[in-house]
């Protein structure tokens, strides 16, 4: 009777488990890899180029400034010796007051750019989910995933994503 159950209990087992992987090849998964999207689609290289346009000139005058303000320094550094106290005691107070508008400015920069590129980032992640959506709509897929530890070509719909981008949809 024990043996009839054991039985009973693999047939039912041997079934679900049958079941289970006709159900799960019916399934059709996709995955997209988001920061490919975002590194290779056009929009996303525009809207690169346009934060680069927006804030280059900004980024070269700190990089110039910050130049002028290390050899402000180190020419103090060299005439030091030479200097009378009040003298140097001036020029340290500049470079103490030009390191802190330096600062000060550096932060505003990087603190507007980290805006600007959240702002840009946002319109391009919004363009690629509508592309998403689509693609999971027409082709019907029951799950698109974008993170994910391991996922072999044949449900990578990136590609796809990045064209319907760049083709504008």
């Amino acid at each position: 009777m024990q043996a009839m159950t054991w039985r009973s209990a693999l047939a039912a087992l041997a079934l679900l488990t049958a079941g289970a992987v006709a159900q799960a090849q019916e399934l059709k998964i996709g995955y997209v890899d988001i920061q490919r999207v975002l590194r290779d689609a056009q929009p996303a290289k525009a809207a690169q180029a346009k934060l680069e346009a927006e804030f280059g000139r900004r980024e070269k005058d700190l990089a110039d400034m910050g130049a002028r303000l290390k050899a402000a320094s180190e020419r103090l550094d060299k005439e030091a010796p030479t200097l009378a106290e009040s003298e140097r005691a001036r020029r340290q107070r500049e470079l103490v007051e030009q390191d802190r508008d330096f600062q000060r400015r550096r932060r505003e920069f990087q603190e507007d750019l980290t805006q600007r590129k959240n702002e840009e980032l946002a319109q391009v992640l919004d363009r690629a989910n509508r592309a998403v959506k689509q693609i999971f709509e027409q082709e019907k897929y029951d799950l698109i995933l974008q993170d994910v530890v391991f996922a072999g070509p044949r449900v990578d719909i990136t590609k796809r994503v990045i064209d319907a981008l760049n083709n504008g949809k």
